[in-house]
């Protein structure tokens, strides 16, 4: 996130890091991403990490609420270390403190969780990858999807977690909304868009039907492998950020990956199973749906203008014309 929380110090973090054993000389933070917030720690012994901080009431995809979220973002980030553990050396994975943690409160909201900081050039989210590129990143999800799953991993649901709160907003934009300066705009971009949001809310309800009666088995799930989330190391590819980590269909992972035949040919061949276009269709469906109900839900409650919050009003924006395409 670039806007830095207000609420979490620098003494907090260094503190918390002693439970790494990590004597901290510099702490710098850095605007990457759009979710957690992050820093970049250098040890007084010269070592370096990349930290990452999570606000658990604003996590619904490890749970909602401040408590599930906590037991789902520690399920997430155990299942990634002990992908590590069984050698998938693509897996940035977090680093466990003294007694074992990889995840540690900060204070009744936040969590701490310390990565190794790796070499190499982040991806873009907004680049198209090249048929090469992508192939790379199927690679990998084959070998994920192949790999068995650690005990406790998450489970994915298939129902985006703030759905309720999304109809909810469709049902009552018949009033004024008052939580901060994106309301109203929000109030009009869903009345406008009502007939379109539970038209494709009913398409996903009906793919939801087909991919659970196909019997098709759960793996192992990045949630997110695009370009954003992979570390470039020259011929070398990473996946970084396992919070959404999850059992899920392989879909999950490759409706953002795979964009042709060819695609589909080489998951295929190396993974042996060939993906489904119904749980596809689902889950780049379920994509935008769930950014919608995020989004709703940021707008629905007490906030104020911020560069973080501008992206998100525009992210919503753009995610009610993709429904609309």
């Amino acid at each position: 996130m670039e806007h830095r929380p207000p609420d979490v110090h620098d003494a907090l973090i260094t503190d918390a890091l002693k439970h790494w054993g990590i004597d901290t000389a510099e702490l710098d933070y850095v605007p990457v991403g759009f979710g957690d917030h992050h820093w970049r720690a250098a040890g007084a012994d010269g070592g370096a990490w990349f930290l990452s901080v999570a606000d658990l009431s604003a996590k619904p995809h490890c749970g909602v609420g401040v408590r599930a979220a906590r037991e789902g973002l520690r399920a997430a980030m155990d299942t990634a270390a002990r992908l590590c553990d069984v050698g998938l050396d693509f897996v940035v994975a977090p680093l466990r403190t003294a007694s074992g943690e990889t995840v540690l409160d900060l204070d009744r909201r936040h969590a701490l969780s310390v990565f190794p900081l790796e070499a190499g050039e982040a991806g873009d989210y907004t680049t198209e990858p090249s048929e090469q590129e992508r192939g790379r990143v199927i690679d990998l999800l084959a070998t994920l999807h192949g790999a068995a799953p650690p005990a406790g991993a998450p489970r994915a649901p298939l129902d985006p977690p703030l759905r309720g709160r999304l109809e909810k907003a469709l049902d009552e934009t018949g009033r004024p909304w008052e939580e901060g300066p994106f309301s109203e705009p929000l109030r009009g971009l869903l009345a406008d868009a009502a007939p379109l949001l539970r038209r494709r809310l009913e398409e996903f309800d009906a793919l939801v039907r087909r991919v659970r009666g196909s019997g098709a088995g759960a793996v192992l799930t990045h949630g997110e492998p695009h370009q954003g989330n992979i570390l470039h190391q020259g011929e070398r590819r990473l996946l970084i950020d396992w919070d959404t980590c999850a059992l899920a269909v392989p879909e999950r992972d490759l409706w953002s990956v795979v964009r042709g035949p060819k695609d589909l040919e080489r998951y295929a061949e190396a993974a042996g199973r060939r993906p489904d276009p119904a749980a596809l269709e689902l889950y780049r469906l379920r994509w935008d749906l769930d950014e919608a109900a995020v989004y709703t839900d940021w707008f629905r409650t007490p906030h104020t203008r911020t560069p973080d919050m501008e992206t998100a009003w525009q992210g919503i924006q753009e995610v009610v014309a993709n429904l609309g395409e």
